[in-house]
């Protein structure tokens, strides 16, 4: 029996095939060709590239930005906006004959980081993705939660809580309104204030740089940053009060955010206290395509298995 994961991400597309036990049995990548048709050709090719060198057939998950909608079965919210408001989950049934199990890469970091990550073994997981954009997914003992619109943890398009009156309305974000957290608290984001600030156009893992070597400018951004991830974080901790926030994305790799943010998170928390864990994927970048392959149980998966 295996499970075959696909991450659908915006410049590479990669399969993997998993074992009962998690091990990797195949991987393979490819550039995601931009265009629709093309895609999917790749996603069916991937496949049977990841099958033959696994030796066996099983269950196809895909992980992608955006989701399905309940409603009308169209992609929405994606920011490879070529896939909305078409039947990709049925159009990649149609190419690979197979039934297909779709959900959005962060709810699949979460899927995967609580099955067997950096928060397994932890009721209420809420993953946080901070690279290009920002991203969202909650798993609860162990499993999804999409919501009844498939919306759940989408909360890179929610407005940054408590926005001080330089910070609103904020920037023009390309889902159409200004101020949403994307625009703050992604790597983007964070690139952009600070060069708004101090006229210095640089990477994200620069600033990080010029801050650890003691850069008052690069600090203050730095310090900024850590606000406004705290106050978006803090929401979420209200709501959901989750075991365990794990992190993926480019910025998750700053080793001082888990040291630093609980500090920012606590006082905006509706509580006497606040603890949960804070730690990086443990599977880093492979999270995705491992939570896409988890949407089948290894019951479910095993069911398509061909000897």
């Amino acid at each position: 029996m295996i499970q075959v994961g696909v991450d659908f991400g915006g410049t590479k597309i990669e399969a993997a095939a998993l074992s009962p036990d998690g091990r990797f049995l195949a991987r393979v990548r490819a550039p995601n060709p931009g265009s629709y048709d093309a895609a999917i050709a790749t996603v069916r090719d991937l496949i049977a590239q990841a099958e033959q060198q696994a030796g066996g057939r099983g269950s196809i998950g895909v992980g992608a930005p955006g989701s399905v909608s309940p409603r009308t079965g169209v992609m929405r919210n994606a920011n490879s906006t070529w896939l909305n408001g078409r039947r990709f989950r049925e159009d990649l049934e149609a190419g690979l004959s197979r039934p297909v199990r779709l959900a959005n890469d962060a709810n699949c970091l979460a899927l995967s980081e609580a099955v067997d990550g950096a928060a397994a073994g932890l009721a209420v997981v809420f993953a946080v993705i901070i690279g290009t954009g920002c991203g969202g997914g909650l798993a609860v003992d162990g499993k999804l939660v999409e919501g009844a619109n498939g919306l759940a943890g989408e909360w890179g398009h929610a407005p940054l809580p408590w926005p001080k009156p330089e910070e609103s309305p904020g920037p023009a974000c390309w889902c159409g309104r200004h101020g949403c957290l994307e625009t703050w608290i992604s790597g983007t984001g964070f690139r952009r204030d600070h060069a708004e600030r101090t006229g210095q156009a640089l990477a994200g893992e620069e600033i990080i740089a010029a801050a650890r070597a003691g850069d008052a400018e690069a600090t203050i951004s730095f310090d900024r940053y850590l606000d406004r991830l705290g106050r978006g974080l803090a929401v979420i901790a209200d709501i959901v009060d989750p075991d365990a926030f794990v992190f993926g994305g480019g910025l998750s790799n700053v080793g001082e955010l888990y040291d630093r943010l609980p500090a920012f998170i606590e006082p905006h928390v509706f509580s006497d206290g606040w603890r949960a864990r804070l730690a990086p994927a443990q599977w880093g970048d492979s999270s995705g395509v491992r939570g896409a392959a988890r949407l089948w149980t290894p019951a479910e998966a095993a069911a398509h298995a061909v000897a």
